[in-house]
């Protein structure tokens, strides 16, 4: 006899990447953090911690924070929703819009995987369509699947590439359900689809500040969308989802947009210097516009080369699944680093 649910018996659970124990020496290249410390700003409130934030319990709708987001992205403050990561507001949409085999979860792949855990959990039915081999949209099929929700991340993890906002616009006046635009690397990219978030009430926009604000360990994300569809996700959302050291470190963190754009214009320099030394070993890399990139090697070992890695040191993500068997996803690491992991694969090769 079970304890659980048969959808839970029956699905895989979510494998996060390898997290190495605090203080290992070991060069870290395979979660997309970001390589460089948090802002200072941050990093002062943290030290400033007052015992009254931990006595009592915190804002429940994070408005400081809020106010800040309002602040660096000029959208109003009531067109925003806070979550414990942004892995927090896509199980919220999920519970609330998706379930059974009439309300679809889609989403093309690959992509995020988590994806397909949630809705395995509600559960609900999966339409997985394939990217094409250029990575462009499959717009049609995505739109004939008909789904309740449509997850899109752009950019795309694990392939970098950034979606138009043409075709994400496309996608919007087609579906009949939410379109969901996961944009957790959007502070690498060269755009955003924010706009599309003041054209259509059913495109909600993701942000986390786990990558572009080094704060991974902080969790701390935020949806942007109109009020109207805002009002379904808060009857869902846990009373207080987020810690009101989150929400004061959160608030530093966004305030300091001078910080934040500096690491990450450092992270795309590092990105574009990797991808040449990558190239000049041999590696096909696509395009990226997140803080990683995706590279197949000459001979297309990469679990081998994963594996090497790894006793030496430096932690890659590899993925055993297919299209993926071929590939490793590198996270773009400080010059220092990506200068290690070249010269190990110089002695793999």
């Amino acid at each position: 006899m079970s304890y659980f649910r048969p959808a839970i018996d029956a699905m895989t659970g979510y494998i996060p990447g390898e997290q190495p124990k605090p203080g290992t020496k070991i060069i870290k290249l395979n979660t997309n953090e970001n390589p460089y410390p948090p802002s200072p700003k941050a990093m002062k409130v943290l030290q400033n911690l007052d015992s009254e934030w931990l006595r009592r319990y915190p804002d429940p709708f994070a408005r400081e924070f809020c106010r800040a987001i309002s602040d660096a992205l000029g959208v109003p403050t009531d067109w925003i929703i806070v979550g414990n990561g942004s892995d927090d507001l896509l199980n919220i949409l999920v519970r609330c819009c998706a379930e059974g085999n009439e309300r679809k979860v889609v989403y093309p792949m690959p992509t995020y995987v988590l994806y397909r855990t949630l809705s395995a959990i509600q559960p609900a039915q999966v339409v997985e369509v394939p990217y094409y081999a250029d990575f462009q949209l499959p717009i049609e099929e995505l739109v004939a699947a008909n789904g309740a929700i449509t997850f899109i991340a752009s950019p795309n993890s694990p392939s970098g590439h950034l979606v138009p906002l043409d075709d994400l616009r496309k996608l919007a006046q087609g579906v009949s359900g939410i379109v969901v635009i996961d944009e957790a690397y959007v502070d690498f990219a060269d755009y955003t689809a924010l706009p599309l978030v003041e054209e259509f009430d059913n495109v909600i926009v993701l942000r986390t500040l786990s990558k572009g604000y080094s704060l991974a360990g902080l969790r701390m994300g935020f949806g942007i969308a109109n009020p109207k569809l805002l009002s379904g996700l808060f009857k869902v959302k846990d009373s207080y989802n987020i810690d009101a050291i989150a929400i004061a470190v959160g608030t530093a963190a966004m305030e300091d947009q001078a910080y934040k754009n500096a690491c990450a214009e450092k992270v795309k320099l590092s990105r574009s210097k990797l991808v040449v030394e990558l190239k000049n070993l041999g590696f096909t890399v696509l395009d990226s516009q997140g803080n990683f990139v995706l590279a197949t090697p000459p001979a297309g070992n990469a679990e081998s080369i994963y594996l090497a890695l790894k006793e030496l040191g430096i932690l890659v993500r590899y993925f055993k699944q297919a299209g993926l068997e071929d590939k490793l996803r590198i996270t773009v690491g400080t010059e220092e680093q990506n200068q290690a992991l070249i010269e190990a694969l110089v002695s793999l090769i």
